[in-house]
């Protein structure tokens, strides 16, 4: 017999209102993060445009990842911090659509340009002399735009998949944003063979991108042994993939964490401070690490911005 469900148009986030006494201090927190964030990638980006120094296709796609991060923390966290400060916690559906749209396409977007920088890094090492035929304006553009359109085709595949049915069980999303597993969780019909297409979708596309990233960095790691150690090439080799490969090991790690891991129901609760390193640690701590681990990135900072706050 079928039941007489009623289509659901907004739905409420949970957030973290299972941790009551930490609504505030979660609030200051995030929203320290929040900011420190904005102000490392956009500085990044304010000194990769106004220093001609810094106009090589390394600090170019370090300048499109930063940008793109930036857009990565709108979509989630100022929502995030009004919730934590409000009753209401509702999205509309059109709502929920966009922000899982924009937080799966940027977060693939992400993902591709963490391949090209590592594939920047492969061409400058294993073909010095070659470097500036393989990789011009032109091929930095034509990657940099593949980056984007990739990662939003994966996200519109995915973001089709979940809303395709209609939502009518409940309309509260166990989580802090719009995450495909609590609203697939809600629909009405039997999500199980959905759940598995677009699980496999992140699995293959996060795989297959450190994959990729390890590929390189073997090629890399060939080609470093074989310079002359007294040089000084092997270290100065290394400084130059040390900053992204922190970056990626911590962004797939963390991604995997929550895209990858078995998904038993009534976990939702697990799955939402998981999500936490992914989506506010991992860019609050990106800028940082390219900062701090690059001498010329310190040094235009410094010029920029004064040497008391980058000494």
């Amino acid at each position: 017999m079928r039941e007489n469900q009623t289509q659901v148009t907004e739905f409420v986030l949970v957030g973290f209102s299972a941790f009551p006494d930490l609504q505030g201090v979660l609030f200051v927190v995030f929203l320290l993060m929040y900011l420190m964030t904005l102000a490392g990638n956009l500085a990044i980006m304010a000194v990769i445009w106004t220093d001609r120094h810094l106009h090589t296709p390394m600090y170019l796609y370090l300048g499109a990842l930063s940008f793109s991060e930036t857009c990565y923390t709108f979509v989630i966290i100022p929502k995030a911090l009004v919730d934590l400060v409000s009753e209401g916690r509702i999205i509309s559906l059109t709502g929920c659509v966009a922000q899982m749209f924009f937080f799966l396409g940027l977060g693939s977007t992400n993902c591709a340009i963490l391949i090209v920088m590592g594939y920047d890094r492969y061409l400058a090492i294993c073909h010095p002399l070659r470097y500036g035929s393989l990789m011009s304006l032109h091929v930095f553009i034509k990657l940099v735009v593949g980056s984007w359109i990739s990662g939003f085709l994966v996200s519109l595949v995915e973001t089709t998949l979940i809303f395709q049915s209609p939502f009518c069980r409940s309309n509260i999303i166990n989580h802090f944003f719009c995450h495909m597993r609590p609203v697939l969780s809600l629909a009405c019909i039997d999500s199980s063979t959905i759940e598995v297409a677009v699980s496999m979708i992140s699995m293959l596309g996060l795989s297959g991108s450190f994959l990729l990233i390890v590929l390189t960095y073997l090629l890399i790691l060939g080609t470093i042994m074989q310079l002359p150690s007294a040089s000084g090439k092997r270290e100065k080799a290394f400084s130059t993939c040390a900053a992204h490969l922190t970056v990626v090991v911590m962004h797939f790690g963390f991604a995997s964490i929550i895209y990858l891991k078995p998904s038993p129901r009534g976990a939702m609760e697990e799955d939402t401070l998981m999500s936490v390193p992914y989506t506010i640690l991992t860019p609050f701590l990106s800028p940082m690490i390219f900062t701090l681990r690059n001498k010329e990135m310190k040094i235009a900072l410094r010029k920029a911005f004064g040497k008391r706050i980058f000494s």
